[in-house]
């Protein structure tokens, strides 16, 4: 498959992606018309933030898998488009964090300090020792909005200068907030009045947007400095400059710009205000990080698996994924031996958890499993993205249920799919450090089998010597039989007296050899799954 970067990115991470196969093109500075006219050959987009992925060029690329912003937002990629195309789209969130939130405190410093200007008097062969006295960070009172990830960073790193931390963030905890050292508040003008030194560390969302303005300058103590590297317009810089140039505001360090670049704005007038061109991710080992984990989660989208930082898919939290990752793949097993199952349409589908597992959020599971499911019967690409959306569509019914309670495993997955009048019925379990699937029922036959490439489910009348007969005709055929397992009626009280064998066979059964088999034991049922 192949890959476009749209943008630089570190060089290891356009390494990993051709180590791994992939074709790579390197094709920077396009308009959106040269990418309009190049994306369709392409599987993958990788972006920066100079690169935008509008509608237009998500709707040209009919093959584009998946869209990797190697940075932190997406805010130039159009996420809704990408979704209703089945798109996934990812970034690399934690690639420039430690950057970002050190880059807030440099400005913090260098305006609190006057460094920038002291620098500039110097250069100028000037000493003017007393014209720059600054302000301490010791003591004063530090508003962060927005106590994400970097939001957090920040409130560690100025604890150790001695600050006091107070905070807004609508989606943080007031326990959480608390084991950053985080006095929260829930009302912006409010907080507004108490701080020194304001950073802001939030989303460009319409709730953001001019989240500070006349009104929330007029409220702030006489000689506050204001900080912002995360996102261009969460400040209003019209009503700003005005309240910089009444005295109101003491400096300000800005490194984000609401259109970038950004050569002339009202604040470039005033040498206590610090503008920096958009370096918060710009250090070594940020663009370091960014290339090569936006590499490893393009390559996770090419090859069909859960993308962790995919931001049009239900987050997955990491500790969830822990523990409900290694199902994930297995999920998509059960839901692709269910699809080979099934002689008509499906129209519902119950998914299950059992054990352990049951304690966590399991809807990425039957998310797995539909992908399974649809990936035998879809002229589309089936991802995470779309797979819901194709069930709705299908008329599909998910029902996810949990129970803490399992006998026989640690954890189980059992999976029932509805049609018409009767049941398919697989479970799982995970086992050992290669967390190998492991299929534990059929239909209600018990059984412990490792499914391989070419897996076969033969249920007939239980009788003496028909395992043997099944050996003969395969081995008769040139086809051997790597594994056997059988879960008899006795086994599972089934009333019917019927055996279930599943079998992995060395090659694809030919319909010859399977009629064969069917008419020598008197099969009630067959099934020959390729996985």
């Amino acid at each position: 498959m192949k890959v476009l970067v749209a943008d630089k990115i570190a060089d290891e991470g356009i390494r990993k992606l051709r180590d791994a196969g992939y074709d790579v093109d390197v094709k920077t500075g396009q308009s959106e018309e040269e990418l309009i006219a190049n994306i369709p050959d392409y599987e993958a987009l990788i972006v920066r933030s100079a690169t935008n992925a509008p509608r237009s060029v998500i709707e040209a690329g009919t093959k584009l898998k998946i869209i990797g912003r190697a940075g932190v937002g997406v805010d130039n990629v159009d996420v809704v488009a990408a979704t209703e195309r089945g798109v996934i789209v990812c970034n690399a969130p934690t690639s420039n964090v430690i950057s970002a939130a050190e880059q807030a405190l440099a400005l913090m410093l260098c305006a609190a300090r006057r460094t920038a200007q002291a620098n500039a008097s110097m250069h100028a062969g000037k000493w003017d020792r007393s014209k720059f006295t600054g302000n301490e960070l010791y003591g004063k009172t530090l508003a962060i909005f927005g106590l994400g990830r970097i939001g957090g960073l920040v409130a560690e790193r100025a604890k150790a200068f001695g600050m006091d931390l107070i905070g807004y963030d609508p989606y943080c905890s007031p326990e959480r907030a608390a084991t950053m050292g985080v006095k929260i508040y829930d009302n912006v003008n409010e907080i507004c009045t108490l701080a020194d030194f304001i950073t802001v560390h939030l989303p460009k969302t319409k709730e953001t947007l001019g989240m500070f303005g006349p009104e929330q300058y007029a409220l702030m103590k006489d000689g506050v400095y204001l900080i912002n590297d995360a996102r261009g317009g969460i400040y209003n810089i019209e009503s700003l400059a005005d309240f910089v140039a009444a005295g109101k505001i003491g400096g300000v360090g800005l490194d984000v710009y609401e259109s970038e670049p950004c050569t002339q704005s009202p604040l470039h007038e005033f040498d206590n205000v610090i503008l920096t061109p958009h370096l918060g991710a710009s250090t070594v080992e940020a663009q370091n990080r960014a290339g090569e984990q936006i590499a490893d989660f393009v390559m996770l989208g090419l090859q069909g698996k859960m993308v962790p930082t995919a931001v049009n898919v239900a987050p997955v939290p990491p500790e969830v994924l822990d523990a409900v990752g290694p199902f994930i793949p297995a999920c998509e097993v059960l839901g692709s031996i269910i699809a080979q199952m099934a002689d008509e349409g499906i129209s519902s589908l119950d998914v299950k958890a059992y054990g352990e597992l049951a304690s966590h959020d399991v809807t990425v599971l039957a998310t797995s499993a539909l992908r399974g499911l649809f990936a035998e019967s879809s002229d589309e690409p089936v991802n995470f993205v779309n797979a819901a959306y194709i069930a709705e569509q299908r008329g599909i019914a998910v029902n996810v249920s949990k129970t803490p309670e399992c006998l026989d495993y640690a954890s189980m997955v059992d999976i029932i799919a509805h049609i018409g009048s009767r049941e398919i019925e697989v479970a799982c379990t995970i086992s050992g450090n290669q967390q190998q699937i492991r299929i534990v029922s059929i239909n209600g036959y018990k059984l412990d089998t490792v499914p391989g490439a070419n897996f076969a489910v033969l249920i007939y009348e239980d009788r003496p010597g028909r395992l043997g007969t099944i050996g003969t005709i395969t081995g008769n055929a040139g086809i051997n039989i790597e594994t056997l397992e059988l879960s008899d009626a006795k086994q599972n009280a089934k009333p019917d007296n019927k055996a279930l064998v599943a079998l992995n066979v060395s090659s694809p059964v030919p319909d010859g050899v399977k009629d064969e088999i069917a008419e020598a034991v008197d099969l009630a049922e067959g099934y020959y799954i390729n996985l």
